[in-house]
């Protein structure tokens, strides 16, 4: 078991996103600082009013974006792998705990592979974004394809805690279909208002 530094958040961080971080209390630019110096990782646990996840991920500092005067920080984390708070620890400024990493239970069909695809590729093809084409036979897909989309806390947390990669393949698809039904309403209810508008004009 390893002990690493805690950062409770309002975010949730899956494996392979990357996220920018404002870094402005003193106890997290100690943390921080202490991961770009020695190149090592803290845990992003997500934290609400319901209290702080058990479940987070591994966050490495890809890049530092600007240190500014008052040593606060602004820098880019990507998600690693997954833990499990086993014991909250004591002895630092901020929270600490002994982890353990998340391992899945299985591995995933093809099936559930190509219709998380199917689905990321019609949402990006209605947004008009052109990302990489996923690879359908990596192991974190589903963690690749959410990590592009902008998808509610709950949910990813949800991917987070899952230990079946078909299981999360399968909500990923659901999820994308759903920001693609929302997309297209909210197009269709924008084209109405301009038509009313012109009418009315």
């Amino acid at each position: 078991m390893e002990e690493i530094g805690l950062f409770p958040l309002g975010l949730v961080l899956l494996p392979t996103e990357r996220v920018p971080l404002h870094i402005f209390e003193d106890r997290y630019k100690e943390l921080i600082g202490e991961c770009i110096d020695q190149d090592a990782e803290f845990g992003l646990v997500f934290a609400d009013e319901d209290g702080v996840r058990e479940v987070g991920t591994r966050a490495h500092v890809s890049e530092v974006i600007d240190r500014l005067d008052d040593g606060r920080l602004n820098v880019l984390v990507e998600g690693r792998e997954r833990f499990r708070v086993e014991r909250l620890t004591r002895g630092r400024s901020f929270i600490t705990a002994e982890v353990e990493p998340i391992e899945d239970d299985d591995g995933g069909p093809a099936e559930a592979a190509s219709r998380a695809v199917g689905s990321f590729r019609a949402l990006a093809a209605l947004a008009g974004a052109e990302p990489e084409d996923p690879d359908e036979s990596s192991p974190q897909l589903s963690f690749e394809l959410a990590a592009q989309v902008e998808l509610a806390a709950e949910a990813k947390q949800q991917l987070l805690e899952s230990r079946s990669e078909p299981e999360r393949l399968e909500l990923v698809a659901e999820l994308l279909d759903s920001v693609r039904s929302t997309l297209i309403a909210t197009r269709e209810l924008n084209e109405r208002a301009k038509r009313n508008g012109s009418r009315m004009s």
